[in-house]
């Protein structure tokens, strides 16, 4: 058995770990690289959302399919309210090609409805000219 300051410093040194685990964001959209997530799922009434800076002359190409109908849109908040410049109602599968007409941080974001739901997306990003 491990002494009790040995102990103290081991236990300090896993929830360091875990706290930084935690912190760990999966990769984001970059450009030139695509993001396809499987699977990912959407509890009842819940969302999920995918954000990233745009400019115009940027190019974010988007596909999903989901296992039930949901609500879609892509979104910027300017003060306190929110520019939806694309939105779906009850659809299970969209695509299409983004081209942001002002410089913001856009969010695509999915909400599921009372059944909840799985959603495979892709996304790429193309950005235009260098700002």
């Amino acid at each position: 058995m491990m002494p009790a300051p040995r102990r103290a410093a081991a236990a300090a040194a896993a929830a360091a770990a875990l706290a930084l685990a935690g912190c760990a964001t999966p990769p984001g959209i970059e450009p030139g690289r695509p993001l396809e997530v499987l699977a990912h799922p959407l509890p009842p009434y819940q969302s999920h959302e995918e954000c990233v800076a745009l400019a115009p002359g940027d190019r974010l190409q988007y596909r999903f399919e989901s296992t039930a109908p949901l609500a879609f849109n892509i979104h910027y908040h300017e003060g306190k309210a929110v520019v939806m410049p694309v939105t779906r109602e009850r659809v299970s599968a969209d695509e299409g090609t983004f081209a942001p007409l002002v410089m913001q941080e856009y969010c695509l974001m999915w909400e599921a409805g009372a059944e909840g739901t799985t959603i495979d997306y892709a996304l790429r990003l193309t950005r235009g000219r260098p700002r």
